[in-house]
């Protein structure tokens, strides 16, 4: 009986060491995919950083052309080209 016993304990132990070697395996799997996730979110957030700043650019640009534009038609002297 106590030999049962002993061999039931360690086919439970060497069960439960098994568990937890997958479950860290698991657990490590998740971890590099939430790293790769984060990583192409960065990458994806770079680009449109560098598209929200050509953007700003041509904004800027098309408001200094308003503005002259704006100037000439305000201009009732006719001095400005």
């Amino acid at each position: 009986m106590r030999s049962l016993a002993v061999v039931v304990g360690g086919i439970l132990l060497l069960g439960g060491a098994a568990l937890l070697v997958v479950a860290d395996q698991e657990r490590a799997a998740g971890v590099a995919a939430v790293k790769a996730e984060i990583a192409r979110i960065e990458q994806v957030l770079a680009e449109s950083q560098a598209e929200n700043l050509e953007l700003a650019e041509r904004l800027t640009a098309l408001r200094s052309h308003i503005a002259e534009q704006d100037a000439e038609l305000n201009d009732t002297t006719g001095f400005l080209p």
